[in-house]
């Protein structure tokens, strides 16, 4: 009997610790609160009284959860919520009294028919998303090109099924012709966020890959690329209600030349050998926001040791349960001890130091962080 229950509770549990299944509920149900009290007008009115503040606060988050069910599903929720706060009743007919039997547990299955119903549209859905995130991990590479004098990792992590970040890392011409016997090949890094998250932010980073990588086959300045890049990104937002942050950049691994543009992107950090950060702000605004937007192109000389880190704002602006921000100090230090590693160990190194910050707390940001190293 023992050994039953083990494996059912095993089964149930998948094995987690009693510690992370509460941390883990914790986390889902602040989520949850965030979600339903964003609809909720939390300040206190005017001559209102603390008793029927509570009252409106508890009718405001009973009405936001009523909301995210269809018509039929809300009825069949009121049903059974006054099944089971009202079990029993007496129907007075005339002289006649009628005594209803206790209906809770008919309450109580409605309820699970409820469940049920919820349930299986998230399981439709959740398939739905794996095949989208399937479809996602084809657009990004699984693994850097391989190049003379780079070592290069990356990874995402969606705070969702799919994300909105980009990230890419591809062989394209030199610009000029004259030059390509002299330049060779240039290595395009790009590193992109689209405002949101999950299925539209995942839509438009499918459309801004495809256009990229269209734009990139161009024998045009990387400059030229972002212009029209954020010429077709206006086209397609023509609301302007979604942008995107992007760092691209020209490598070349032969000479060390960096040539890069900031869209409205964290700055990326190139540290040297002998300690000294850089900064990679030059650039504009954000992509899909001014069509006729200028952008200016910056240089960097990456030496062979030197470290350039580029990441987005989800990496630094991770939260732990007390809603403290991981930090790029926190970045910085992990990237201080990096001396002597590979790009590969230093990325591992870097997640790592941002799992442990935030613990049990649930992601709220795609994370996303190039690491690459002249050697």
């Amino acid at each position: 009997m023992a050994n039953r229950w083990r494996s059912f509770w095993h089964r149930i549990s998948d094995g987690v610790e009693i510690q992370q299944l509460w941390a883990q509920f914790r986390a889902e149900a602040r989520a949850s609160y965030q979600l339903y009290s964003a609809e909720v007008v939390w300040s206190r009115h005017e001559g209102e009284s603390g008793r029927k503040r509570i009252r409106r606060v508890i009718r405001g988050l009973f009405w936001a959860m009523m909301t995210k069910l269809s018509p039929a599903r809300r009825v069949l929720f009121l049903i059974a919520l006054l099944l089971l706060v009202f079990p029993s009743f007496n129907l007075v007919l005339g002289t006649t009294t009628i005594e209803t039997p206790d209906m809770s547990l008919i309450g109580g299955l409605a309820l699970l028919v409820l469940f049920a119903l919820e349930l299986a549209d998230r399981v439709m859905m959740k398939r739905d998303l794996e095949i989208a995130r399937e479809i996602q991990s084809w657009l990004m590479p699984s693994a850097p090109p391989e190049v003379r004098g780079v070592d290069m990792a990356f990874a995402t992590r969606p705070a969702n099924t799919v994300a909105g970040d980009y990230y890419d890392a591809f062989l394209r011409a030199a610009a000029q012709p004259a030059d390509a016997a002299d330049r060779g090949e240039c290595l395009l890094l790009v590193v992109a966020d689209v405002a949101g998250k999950s299925v539209p932010a995942a839509l438009l980073m499918a459309t801004l890959q495809a256009s990229l990588r269209t734009l990139a086959a161009l024998p045009v300045p990387l400059l030229d690329v972002v212009g029209r890049l954020n010429r077709y990104v206006c086209n397609q937002n023509p609301c302007r209600h979604r942008f995107t942050t992007g760092f691209l950049a020209e490598f070349e691994p032969a000479t060390g030349h960096l040539q890069y543009v900031n869209a409205g992107h964290n700055w990326p950090l190139l540290r040297r050998t002998s300690g000294e950060i850089e900064r990679l702000g030059s650039g504009g605004v954000p992509l899909g926001i001014m069509p006729d937007a200028r952008y200016e192109c910056g240089d960097a000389s990456v030496a062979t040791g030197d470290l350039l880190v580029i990441f987005t704002d989800g990496l630094i602006e991770a939260e732990n349960e007390r809603e403290e921000e991981y930090g790029e100090s926190r970045m910085l230090g992990v990237i201080d001890r990096s001396c002597g590693r590979s790009a590969a160990e230093i990325l591992k190194d870097l997640m790592a130091s941002v799992d442990a910050f935030v613990g049990a707390a649930r992601q709220h940001d795609d994370i996303t962080c190039l690491v690459l190293r002249a050697a």
